[in-house]
């Protein structure tokens, strides 16, 4: 047989292929002689890179979660912070300037809102006009109000302590009563201010709650209440009566000075291994010191005149401050 000769419109075709791949060929070549000589030194310094770049680590895995505390390993470790807490400040007591129960009273009232600071600065000036409670009863608002006006909310205050001074002069002889149910019945007296005048004057055993105390004892996991008389219930569950005044006093020292609000210092914080909440502040030790308040810190107290065995200094009058 003889061969069939191409037909001329497939040759055609093949060269257009062929001259379509030279072509692309040609451009390849030449951009790649257009890019700069480093181009390919860099190519093969990523492609080195690459290859010496250690895999990446496997994730860590998540920590085993602790298992929940019993009732009485709770109690033995908040027993525990309580007498670390005794070693710590051996000094603690109620940070308010008060010769007698109607004084501390008083102060206890016009602590609310502000600092025991001051209330300190404030009543010296307010128990030279009114040392008693007749005395309070009888003074003008306007001129009370304006004693007490540096602890904020005077208005208000002055109305509760004429109400109390006129119900201790009219019902308790003049005399501020020793019982929780007789406290609360006078104006602007709450558990917290019956409890610290019971623990400071009369020496009753009383758990006061404040918002050092309340934040601490929720830190500390002795309580996840946020109202006060919970709180109270349930710490007086923990703690023998005996203990009830001191405590209350280490754990607002506590709060005050090292386990803050908002900046904990808990790098600093002798109870951080005891504390299930340790790492909500500051964990580094040196920046921790610096957070630290009033004795612990270098800094006045909030008394002008502090026990004896106080190791701070005293807090300066208020026209010194």
């Amino acid at each position: 047989m003889t061969e069939t000769p191409a037909k001329p419109a497939a040759k055609k075709t093949a060269k257009k292929t062929a001259t379509k791949i030279a072509t692309k060929t040609t451009t390849a070549k030449k951009t790649a002689a257009a890019k700069p000589a480093g181009a390919k030194k860099t190519a093969a310094a990523t492609k080195t890179a690459a290859k010496k770049a250690p895999a990446k680590a496997p994730a860590k895995k998540a920590a085993p979660a602790r298992k929940p505390e019993s009732r009485v390993a709770m109690v033995r470790r908040a027993r525990r912070i309580n007498r670390e807490l005794a070693e710590l400040y051996p000094y603690a007591h109620p940070e308010l300037d008060f010769g007698n129960p109607f004084e501390l009273l008083v102060a206890t009232v016009l602590s609310a809102q502000t600092t025991d600071l001051r209330v300190n600065q404030t009543t010296p000036r307010l128990f030279a006009v009114c040392p008693t409670p007749e005395d309070m009863a009888a003074i003008p608002p306007e001129q009370l109000e304006e004693l007490i006006r540096p602890t904020g909310f005077f208005r208000a205050k002055a109305k509760s302590l004429i109400g109390l001074s006129t119900a201790l002069r009219d019902r308790f002889g003049g005399e501020v009563p020793g019982r929780l149910e007789d406290l609360v019945t006078l104006p602007g007296v709450g558990r917290k201010t019956a409890n610290v005048v019971l623990g400071n004057a009369f020496g009753v055993p009383g758990i006061t709650v404040d918002t050092h105390f309340g934040r601490l004892a929720r830190r500390f996991g002795w309580t996840t209440a946020q109202d006060a008389e919970k709180v109270e219930a349930d710490v007086a569950e923990i703690f023998p009566k005996s203990e009830w005044t001191m405590l209350s006093h280490r754990v607002v020292f506590h709060g005050r000075r090292v386990c803050h609000s908002r900046k904990p210092a808990c790098g600093a914080c002798p109870i951080a291994p005891l504390c299930p909440s340790y790492g909500e502040g500051e964990t580094d030790p040196e920046k921790a010191k610096k957070l630290l308040k009033y004795e612990l810190g270098g800094q006045p107290g909030q008394r002008l005149k502090p026990p004896s065995d106080y190791p701070g200094q005293p807090a300066l009058p208020l026209a010194a401050s």
